[in-house]
C-alpha cells in the first residue's frame, strides 16, 4: 500500500512536469517557427513554410511529445515532414535558417560541413553571404567546395588529405589574404587557372 501511494505521487509529479514541459515548448516552437520563416527569404526560400509541430507521444523520461519539422517548399504544396519534404539543397538551407534562429540564445562556436550542399550560383552565394552575417554575433567556421561561399569568409584555410602508403594525414594551412584570390579563382575553374577565373574570385570576394 505505501509503495502504491509512492507510485502514484510519483505519477502525479511526472503528469504535472511533462505538462508544463509541453507548454514551454508550444511556446518555444511558436518563437522558432517565427525566426525560421524570417531567414528563409535570404536564402532564396522566399515562399517556403517551416511549422514545428508537437504531437502526443508515450511516456518517457523526455516528456510526452514527438516533436517534428513540417516544411513546404513550393507553392500550393502540402506541408509535410522536413526530412520527407525537401531536397539535400533545401534541407542545407532550413538546417542554417534553424542555425540562426537559435544562434541568439547559443553562442557556441557554430560549425557547418556542407551546409551549402547541392546548391549553386546565386543561392551559394545568399548562402555564404548569410554565413558572413552570422559571423558578427557567433565564431562560424565552414567546410565547403563553394567559392561563393568561400568568398564571403574573413579567414580562410586550405584542408588536403594525403596517403603515403598505408598512412593518410590531413593538413590544414591557412591562406594569407595575398593567395585567396588565387585560391578561389583554383575552386572556380579547377587544375588550370584562367584570367577569367581570377577576375571572376575578385568579384566575388568584393560583392
Amino acid at each position: 500500500e505505501k509503495t502504491r501511494k509512492r507510485a502514484d505521487k510519483a505519477k502525479a509529479a511526472y503528469d504535472k512536469a511533462a505538462k508544463a514541459l509541453t507548454l514551454a515548448r508550444q511556446a518555444a516552437a511558436r518563437t522558432l517557427d517565427a525566426s525560421v520563416v524570417i531567414e528563409l527569404p535570404p536564402l532564396k526560400m522566399e515562399r517556403a513554410q517551416f511549422k514545428t509541430n508537437l504531437t502526443e507521444a508515450p511516456e518517457s523520461a523526455s516528456g510526452v511529445d514527438q516533436i517534428r519539422f513540417l516544411v513546404s517548399t513550393n507553392p500550393g504544396t502540402a506541408i509535410g515532414p522536413l526530412d520527407k519534404i525537401a531536397s539535400g539543397g533545401e534541407m542545407a538551407r532550413f538546417a542554417l535558417a534553424i542555425k540562426v534562429a537559435l544562434a541568439a540564445q547559443n553562442n557556441a562556436v557554430m560549425v557547418f560541413d556542407e551546409v551549402d550542399q547541392g546548391v549553386g550560383g546565386a543561392v551559394a552565394a545568399a548562402v555564404g553571404k548569410r554565413l558572413s552575417r552570422l559571423s558578427e554575433h557567433a565564431q562560424v567556421f565552414t567546410v565547403t567546395h563553394s567559392p561563393q561561399v568561400a568568398a564571403c569568409a574573413n579567414s580562410q584555410f586550405r584542408i588536403e588529405k594525403r596517403s603515403i602508403g598505408d598512412t593518410t594525414t590531413t593538413s590544414v594551412t591557412p591562406i594569407l589574404d595575398a593567395d585567396r584570390e588565387e585560391e578561389i579563382a583554383r575552386m572556380l575553374a579547377g587544375e588550370t587557372i584562367t584570367q577569367e577565373a581570377r577576375a571572376a574570385a575578385r568579384q566575388l570576394m568584393a560583392s
